[in-house]
This record gives structure tokens, C-alpha cells and sequence, in this order.
């Protein structure tokens, strides 16, 4: 089975930004990991085997990280045009597309 992919967007207190950072890059799960401006603080491509590995990353790794207020997930459905499409990333599958938001 291919592996799942979702975009986690994360608010994070200002003071804990690079504490914050420092333990995303560390995760395994996290393939892609970006300090943003706009309406978030971090923008992150997460993967995971399936939607239970997903929820066990976000709710157990990634909104335990001190000063991550909150997320927003966005589970890939397909991808159109990307570095996954030319094999730079990974393989190309389609999954299922859904808008999560999480609160602490």
C-alpha cells in the first residue's frame, strides 16, 4: 500500500518557535518541513502507512511538541504536479483528501 500524505499546518507560540522546529525535524513521519509567513507559523508534508499511523503522529508526536498551539491537516487525494510525479519524492498514488483542524 502506498503511503498516506497530508499537509499539517501548525500555529505555534512565538516564544517556543525554534524548540518547535528542532523537534519536527527529528520526526521521521515529517518529509517536508517549512517556517512560513501568513496564516500559520510551520507548513510540514507528513507520511504514514495509513490513516491510524497519521493519527498517532499528529496526536501523540506532533501535538505534544511544547509550544504547537494547534493544526490543520490536509490528507493528499492525488497529485497533479510535483516532485512525487517525476520520482524525486515518492511513488504516486492517489488517497484521500480531508480538511482536519485540531485545538488544544
Amino acid at each position: 500500500m502506498a503511503p498516506l500524505l497530508a499537509f499539517v499546518d501548525i500555529f505555534v507560540e512565538s516564544a517556543h518557535m525554534d524548540e518547535v522546529v528542532q523537534a519536527l525535524a527529528k520526526l521521521d513521519n515529517i518529509e517536508e518541513l517549512y517556517e512560513v509567513t501568513g496564516e500559520f507559523d510551520i507548513v510540514t508534508l507528513v507520511s504514514a502507512d495509513d490513516i491510524e499511523e497519521f493519527r498517532d503522529v499528529l496526536k501523540n508526536k506532533i501535538m505534544k511538541i511544547k509550544g504547537v498551539k494547534s493544526t490543520v491537516s490536509s490528507i493528499v487525494l492525488k497529485t497533479h504536479k510535483g516532485a512525487r510525479l517525476t520520482g524525486e519524492f515518492l511513488n504516486p498514488t492517489a488517497h484521500a483528501s480531508v480538511a482536519v483542524s485540531h485545538k488544544d
